[in-house]
């Protein structure tokens, strides 16, 4: 009819599937910040370690590349997500450029607009008292200890080549939560 606008243009971005990746070291802020903004914005989240938490439940032994299968079921999942139509949030290290890589194949396979949002904690003090008093309660997952942040600090690959013109944001979980809540959703938005 005349003067009608099609959905998408009614809706807005509502009509917008996104997949937001979350990246950064455990223990930096980011699960709570990508719960926070799911919640938000009605988008789902996948969660990497208690996927990996339940494949060790079912007997699979640690010495197998648990961590890639949980990150190949996190997509799996987060491609049913997002072919329903609905926003994802995956929340992992991502620490190198191929599990990087993953998510931008994944959006692009689906059409979906794909944010990145890392988080840092640059306060090496409160980062370490932050992990301290995390209690992740994950069967056949051991509580992260600052010795295995410091592993996962020599494993994280710089933003380079590919992944370097992903759409990124890098927050600093030394800012107030609300801060960091409401610049990921103004990044993931585009408003």
């Amino acid at each position: 009819m005349p003067g009608e606008q099609p959905i998408d243009r009614q809706f807005g971005d509502l009509s917008v599937t996104r997949l937001i990746v979350m990246a950064g070291l455990p223990g930096a802020g980011k699960s709570t910040i990508g719960e926070i903004v799911g919640a938000r914005l009605g988008a789902a989240v996948v969660s990497v370690d208690p996927i990996e938490s339940a494949i060790l439940t079912a007997g699979i032994d640690a010495d197998q590349p648990t961590g890639l299968a949980a990150y190949l079921v996190a997509e799996t999942m987060a491609e049913a997500v997002l072919q329903a139509g609905k926003s994802v949030i995956v929340d992992a290290v991502n620490a190198v450029e191929g599990a990087r890589l993953q998510w931008r194949d994944l959006a692009d396979r689906t059409g979906a607009v794909l944010r990145v949002v890392e988080v840092v904690c640059t306060d090496e003090d409160l980062h370490k008292e932050r992990l301290a008093k995390r209690v992740r309660d994950l069967p056949h997952l051991d509580e992260l200890t600052w010795r295995a942040v410091e592993q996962s600090v020599e494993g994280y690959e710089r933003w380079v080549g590919s992944t370097a013109a992903m759409p990124r944001v890098t927050l600093d979980s030394i800012e107030p939560l609300g801060v960091n809540v409401d610049a990921a959703v103004r990044f993931i938005t585009g408003s």
